[in-house]
C-alpha cells in the first residue's frame, strides 16, 4: 500500500555557519521522525567561504526530508571590508529573491505549506514568509538563557556600556547578574552595527509564532520560566547529532588510541569549528598539558590567514607549532590530532574531562555524555554560555571565562599555562562534587526526549501547532 503523503510541510532556513546549520537540520529530522504528517525542505544558503558543506554530512537521504542549495553568495570586492552587520543584511537580502523562487514553488505542491522555521540570524526572511502569509517559528541554536539576553538587549540597548566593562546587568532569564565584559562583542558595537542587528533580530523575535529552543527544562529551569510576554516557547533539545562517520581517516587511529587508555583518565581539548590559536598560545597550552601530568587528546588546529573568515584547518606537521621536544616527551601520555570526532570521543568511556570554547552544542554534547567541562570561551556567546554553566549552574570548571578571540582575530591576551593547568587539575583531580552534578544532568537530558520526556511533549506541542496551520 503507498504511503500517504504528508499533509503538511515546513521551509526551513538555517544560518549557514557550522554549529547553526548541524543542530537545525537534527531539528528537522527529529520532526519528521516523530510524525509522518510533516514533510521539511531545508534551504541551504552559501557563504562566499563554503568549505562547512563539505565537511557535514547534512544531505542525508531520509523520507520527507529534502535539501535544496541555494545559489553561493559572491559580496562584491568593496564589501569585504565591511561591517558584520552591513554583510549580514547584505547577505541576507541577497538570498530573499532564491527564497521566493523556491517558496513560490512549493506553494503550487499538493502538500500544504504550513510555514518557516529559520534560524534567529534569518529574520530577514519573515518578510518572505508574509508575501505568502506564512507564519514563521524561529529555532534559536543557543540557550533560553541567552535567548533572554536577546530580549533584554531589546529593551535596553547595551551598547552604551562598551566602556564600562566592570558594571554588571540584571537580566531575568539569569539568577545572578551579568558582567558586561562577558556579553558578546557585537552588542557593543555600535559603530559597526552589530549593536543594532542584534536590536532588530530581538524586535523580529517578538513578532514570530513560536520560538523553538535547543534546551531542556530540567537544565534551564529558571531561565525559560522566565521567558514571558513573548510567543510560545517550546524546550526541545537536546537536539544533538550523534552521528560521526567512522570512514574518516584518522576516526580508527584516535577511537583506538582511547582504547588503550583507563578510564575516565584523558583530558580531550577541543575548540570548535572555529577555534585555532597563535604560536604562543599553543606554547603554554602544551607546556600546561605536560605539567599537569594528565593523560590528554588535543585537538589543534591551524589558524587562517589574519583578518580571514575561514575555518582553521589542520596542521601537515604539527611539529611546525609544537614547543621542540614535546611530543617526544609526552609521547606515553598523549596525542595531538588535527580534526576530532568530537560526539565519539565525548562518549568514550577513557575520557573525564572536556576543555572547551563552550558553544552550545558542545555543551550539550558534554552534558549527554556526563562528561564535566573546564570552561575557555572564545567568541559570539560562548562566554554567557560559560558564565551560565560554571557560575550559574555549577556544571563546569573555569579556566577564563572572560576570554575573548572573536573570529578572524588576534586574542586580547594569553592565558598563562599556570591558568591552564590550574583548570585541568580542577577538572580531573577537583573531587565528585561537579562530576556527579553532570552525571545527574546527562541522565536527565536523555529522559527529556523520550516518549513522556519534557522537550518530548513539547515537541508535540509545536507539531500540532503546524498541522493545525496546514488545515
Amino acid at each position: 500500500m503507498e504511503k500517504m503523503k504528508a499533509e503538511a510541510e515546513l521551509a526551513f532556513i538555517p544560518f549557514p555557519g557550522t554549529g547553526h546549520l548541524v543542530s537545525t537540520v537534527e531539528m528537522a529530522k527529529k520532526i519528521i521522525s516523530r510524525d509522518d504528517r510533516i514533510s521539511v525542505t531545508v534551504l541551504v544558503m552559501k557563504f562566499p567561504v563554503d568549505s562547512t558543506h563539505k565537511q557535514l554530512p547534512i544531505h542525508e537521504d531520509h523520507q520527507r526530508l529534502r535539501f535544496v542549495d541555494l545559489p553561493k553568495y559572491e559580496p562584491e570586492k568593496e564589501q569585504s571590508s565591511k561591517s558584520i552587520n552591513t554583510f549580514m543584511v547584505d547577505f541576507m537580502n541577497s538570498n530573499k529573491p532564491h527564497v521566493r523562487d523556491v517558496v513560490s514553488k512549493m506553494m503550487a505542491e499538493p502538500t500544504r505549506l504550513a510555514g518557516f522555521v529559520i534560524d534567529m540570524f534569518c529574520t530577514a526572511m519573515m518578510d518572505v514568509a508574509d508575501e505568502f502569509g506564512l507564519p514563521t517559528y524561529v529555532f534559536f541554536t543557543s540557550s533560553a538563557a541567552f535567548l533572554g539576553l536577546v530580549l533584554h538587549h531589546h529593551h535596553h540597548d547595551v551598547s552604551d556600556l562598551k566602556h564600562h566593562p566592570d558594571a554588571e546587568l540584571s537580566v531575568a532569564t539569569f539568577t545572578k547578574p551579568v558582567p558586561v565584559k562577558l556579553l558578546p562583542t557585537v552588542f557593543l558595537d555600535k559603530e559597526g552595527g552589530g549593536s543594532a542587528m542584534f536590536l532588530n533580530i530581538a524586535e523580529r523575535l517578538k513578532q514570530t509564532r513560536g520560538i523553538i529552543v535547543n534546551t531542556f527544562a530540567e537544565l534551564e529551569s529558571h531561565a525559560l520560566d522566565s521567558l514571558t510576554n513573548i510567543p510560545l516557547v517550546y524546550p526541545v533539545g537536546p537536539v544533538l547529532n550523534l552521528k560521526t562517520d567512522p570512514h574518516n581517516h584518522p576516526f580508527e587511529e584516535i577511537m583506538s588510541w582511547l582504547d588503550d587508555q583507563p578510564p575516565s583518565s584523558v583530558v580531550f581539548l577541543c575548540f570548535g569549528s572555529m577555534g585555532s590559536f597563535g604560536g604562543k598560545q599553543v606554547a603554554e597550552i602544551a607546556r600546561a598539558l605536560e605539567k599537569s601530568g594528565h593523560r590528554f587528546l588535543w585537538s589543534l588546529r591551524r589558524p587562517p590567514p589574519q583578518g580571514k573568515f575561514e575555518y582553521p584547518g589542520d596542521y601537515e606537521d604539527p611539529e611546525q607549532i609544537l614547543p621542540e621536544g614535546f611530543t617526544e616527551r609526552t609521547a606515553e601520555i598523549g596525542k595531538v590530532i588535527g580534526w576530532a570526532p568530537q560526539v565519539a570521543v565525548l562518549g568514550h568511556a577513557a575520557v573525564g574531562g572536556f576543555v572547551s570554547h563552550c558553544g552550545w552544542n558542545s555543551t550539550l554534547e558534554s552534558l549527554w555524555s556526563g562528561v564535566p567541562v573546564a570552561a575557555w570561551p572564545m567568541y559570539a556567546e560562548q562566554q554567557m554560555n560559560a558564565f551560565e554553566m560554571v557560575r550559574e549552574l555549577g556544571l563546569a570548571v573555569e579556566i577564563k571565562i572572560d576570554y575573548i578571540k572573536d573570529v578572524g582575530m588576534e586574542a586580547r591576551e594569553l592565558v598563562t599555562a599556570e591558568e591552564i593547568e590550574s583548570g585541568i587539575r580542577q577538572l580531573m583531580d577537583g573531587g565528585d562534587e561537579i562530576r556527579e552534578k553532570v552525571k545527574e544532568m546527562s541522565g536527565k537530558s536523555r529522559a527529556a526526549v523520550i516518549e513522556g520526556g519534557s522537550s518530548y511533549n513539547s515537541l508535540g506541542r509545536f507539531i500540532e501547532d503546524v498541522v493545525k496551520n496546514s488545515t
